[in-house]
Parts: structure tokens; sequence; C-alpha cells
């Protein structure tokens, strides 16, 4: 073979580029790969991160996004719809009072019951023993009450005193129909007036405010004044 000989002769010979043939990778490209080189070979600087993430000016984050409203710490924000701790404590205070005030409520009603059943059965016990005690008043009456029977009736009154039977009525007494029954009218009476219960034929008998028995009586009307 004949070596080159001219100008030039010293300098290597480069082939031509072959039709089809890639061409030379850029140096500055070496070091990235896929897409991301690509996008940078045609002189487009900003890559999206593969988070969706855009890198700004400065290489921060732009913005992120978030799903709903973020509770911070000791804040009184509600997250999710779920109550803060300062209206859970709210509504915790007033379920408790209004339990209170339901138990007191019951309380009272329960405390009532129990006394009207036993005022109910105290007023069934006692009810016939008052016949027994307009017999001890007649014989009083006519002077029939001595010796141990007269013992026995100032007993027996005493007892029925102390579970709350009364006495009630005496003349003199205005004539109240809640109270009183009247058996008979006795004409007018200058003394008094109102109608007025003149006569107690037998005295009534209470239970506290409970009418046992009413007072029944013999009455007068005021004297009326004539027209001229």
């Amino acid at each position: 073979m004949t070596e080159p000989t001219g100008p030039g002769a010293d300098e290597t010979e480069v082939e031509a580029p072959v039709e089809g043939a890639s061409a030379p990778a850029d140096p500055t490209l070496a070091s990235e790969s896929g897409s991301d080189a690509e996008l940078r070979a045609d002189g487009d600087d900003s890559i999206d991160d593969a988070s969706g993430v855009d890198s700004g000016p400065d290489g921060g984050l732009d913005s992120l996004e978030q799903d709903g409203p973020i509770e911070a710490e000791g804040s009184d924000v509600e997250v999710d719809g779920t109550p803060t701790s300062d209206q859970q404590l709210v509504e915790r205070t007033a379920d408790l009072q209004r339990l209170q005030a339901e138990f007191l409520n019951y309380k009272r009603r329960v405390d009532r019951d129990r006394g009207l059943i036993a005022e109910n059965a105290t007023y069934k016990v006692l009810q016939p023993i008052v016949e027994v005690l307009d017999t001890i008043d007649r014989a009083r009456e006519h002077g029939e009450l001595e010796g141990g029977f007269k013992s026995v009736a100032d007993q027996l009154e005493r007892v029925v005193a102390g579970l709350g039977l009364t006495k009630f009525g005496a003349p003199g007494d205005a004539f109240d129909p809640t109270v009183h029954e009247a058996l008979s009218h006795l004409g007018e009476d200058p003394e008094v007036t109102v109608t007025t219960a003149k006569v107690i034929a037998k005295s009534g008998y209470k239970i506290n405010d409970r009418v046992v028995r009413a007072a029944q009586v013999l009455v007068v009307d005021p004297e009326t004044t004539p027209t001229a």
C-alpha cells in the first residue's frame, strides 16, 4: 500500500456519516436519559417532576393541592365534619344537664306518687272509723262517755289524729259547699251576713287537705232588706 502524501497527509481520515445512522449524542445530554433528555435536547429547560408538582424558578414548589381543610394543632376548625374538642365539651355538658333535669323530674314524680299511695291507704283505713268517731261524739254530748269507755275513746282519737285525720266544722262557720253538706235550711238570721252553718249534725274529717267526709250542717241565711 502506498502512504498518502501531500497536504493533510497527517490528518486523520473521518468517515462520512452513513445515511440512516444515528447522530452522535450531545455530551450535555449524556447524563440524562429517556424523555427528559429529549425534552432538554429540544430546548425545553423546564422538566415536570413525575409527581405532578411544578418547580418554580427558585427550585421550590409553586403550589400544593389539598383534598380538604387541614386542622392545625389547637385549632377550633372542624376537619371532615368532625366537631372540635370545645364543641364536644359543650355538647356533653348539655347532655349532662338534660339528664340531671330528667332525673330530678323523675324523683319528684316518684316522691309525689309515693305520698299519694300512702294517703290513699290511710284514707281507706280511716274512712270506716269516722262512723265510730260519730258514735263517740254522740255519747259525749249525752254524758254517757265515762270510765273505761272514755279512756278508749280518747286513745282512739289520738291514734287517728296521729295518722293525719283531723276534725272540722263548728257552729258559726261560713257555709262552704266544698267542705259542708247542707241537710236543712233554718230560714234567716239577722245575726249573720252570709249563709252560715248554724247547727253541726255531724263533724267533717280531713286527711291533710283531702275531705274524708263533709260536715253535715243546718244553715241559715242573712236577713233580707225589705224593698220600699
